[in-house]
């Protein structure tokens, strides 16, 4: 099942893919006021019963979409992930050695931006790069998760293109800074249940800007799994529904190419993930 945020009548509301549109299950489930609510309940597991024989509420075609979860308590982002990634820096000549738990930092959810909505270059600079991301989507709270249930946790998977402003990003040891500005991180279409990709499965993933392949491999290629990245996650704080955890990008990203590239305005970035959809993105400069 494909579950998803969006706006409709002027009223933001959340729903189910059915066919060519959308079913508004915010209005049908008045006492699950986000998506995720309707996670934090669990009845988000019977979402294809929630659905059954009711006609599209809008079509998928011009649907307002928000981010798939538009305001998570977290934004759980890991760093250099990807072995191709981790490869790629050093050959630019950053010189990091892999470290031996998962280093993460966070985002912020005005940070975010939905699929069709644009991302934003701000006025501060011109290096905005991409980097297509697994994401996933917590479905159960939990601390101190084992990896070996870590699953047990995951309500689904959805797409991000992790924005990156890349001079910001090196004003200090630490990144965050240039991974959090508003309008930059793109999220959605939708989530797709966990039921429908295997644990463990190696997805393909492919970023296209323009139309052109700059980014293609697969999520097999991740340092840290999805159940270790949980784990160390929920060792430091409290997972909760609707937290998302971003999962690093594979090589490809404009800052490590010689010369360099980065998304400019009037761009378009495409994000493909097998199984999930894809996420596309216009770029445009700040007001």
């Amino acid at each position: 099942m494909k579950l998803l945020s969006f706006v409709l009548d002027g009223r933001e509301t959340w729903g189910a893919v059915v066919g060519d549109g959308v079913v508004d299950l915010g209005r049908r489930i008045p006492a699950c006021a986000t998506l995720a609510d309707y996670i934090g309940s669990g009845r988000y597991l019977q979402a294809a019963k929630d659905v059954e024989g009711l006609a599209a509420d809008a079509p998928l075609a011009g649907l307002a979409y928000l981010p798939v979860i538009p305001r998570p308590e977290k934004i759980v982002c890991a760093v250099r992930n990807y072995m191709d990634h981790h490869q790629e820096v050093l050959a630019a000549g950053m010189h990091r050695e892999l470290s031996e738990e998962p280093p993460i930092f966070l985002r912020v959810w005005r940070s975010q931006v939905a699929h069709g909505r644009p991302i934003v270059r701000p006025h501060v600079s011109e290096t905005l790069d991409w980097e297509g991301e697994l994401a996933v989507i917590i479905g159960k709270a939990g601390r101190n998760i084992p990896e070996a249930k870590a699953y047990e946790h995951v309500a689904g998977y959805s797409i991000y293109n992790d924005g990156s402003i890349r001079e910001w990003q090196f004003h200090a040891k630490q990144i965050a800074s240039g991974k959090n500005f508003e309008d930059t991180g793109g999220f959605g279409p939708w989530m797709v249940t966990a039921d429908e990709i295997a644990p463990g499965r190696e997805l393909k993933l492919e970023t296209r800007l323009n139309g052109e392949v700059v980014q293609h491999s697969h999520t097999g290629h991740m340092i840290f799994s999805v159940p270790r990245l949980i784990a160390y996650a929920s060792t430091i704080f409290t997972l909760v529904p609707g937290d998302v955890i971003i999962t690093g990008t594979p090589a490809g990203v404009g800052w490590s190419r010689k010369p360099q590239r980065f998304m400019k305005p009037g761009d378009v970035c495409e994000v493909e993930i097998e199984g999930i959809g894809t996420l596309v993105n216009p770029i445009v400069a700040q007001d």
